[in-house]
């Protein structure tokens, strides 16, 4: 079985939202970034934990999950965002640009239909701020048929913790075991 996916969001996950007043995490610095098709006149201000980037980087280079960018960001996030926490070069998922108004037009996270093609038969931890409960009933679903699955969802007032990696690297390292328990078959 391959290594599993880690899909990881940006907006609400590694950059919170501000509070209701405008105020930012004290642990977070402030970035000015110019995305791709944006006007230098327009630039765009974005909010990063430095410790985060260290962080992310021992799960990432841990040997036990595959990183992919799923995120609106799309390429920038390999160009911009990554290298602003200084994490190591991964992909991107290149999802569309869908012609909607709300994160959910059916119902779920819009994302997820590219997603789940995409992945095919392949185990995935996702952390995205955005998951609806019928986002947990597929997550809970794919399980069930034998495509590990788990959804983090962080506030996206707060993004990502340390706890949520801690949780990451347990379920990944249980599906190491269960794959070494397959290939031993």
């Amino acid at each position: 079985m391959p290594l599993p996916y880690l899909l990881l969001d940006i907006d609400g996950v590694l950059i919170p939202f501000p509070a209701a007043d405008g105020s930012t995490a004290p642990t977070h610095v402030r970035h000015t970034v110019l995305p791709t098709g944006r006007h230098p006149d327009d630039p765009v201000p974005v909010w990063l934990a430095p410790s985060q980037g260290s962080i992310l980087t021992d799960l990432l280079t841990s040997g036990l999950i595959t990183p992919v960018w799923c995120t609106s960001w799309r390429k920038d996030a390999t160009t911009i965002i990554g290298p602003l926490l200084g994490l190591p070069d991964f992909p991107y998922l290149d999802l569309p640009r869908p012609q909607i108004t709300a994160s959910h037009p059916d119902g779920y996270l819009w994302k997820r239909d590219h997603v789940d093609t995409w992945l095919g038969r392949a185990p995935v931890v996702w952390i995205d701020d955005d998951f609806t409960v019928l986002d947990h009933g597929w997550a809970q679903e794919r399980t069930a048929r034998g495509l590990p699955t788990l959804l983090i969802q962080p506030d996206p007032y707060v993004g990502l913790r340390a706890d949520h990696l801690v949780e990451v690297r347990e379920w990944a390292t249980r599906q190491s075991g269960t794959n070494e328990a397959l290939d031993a078959v």
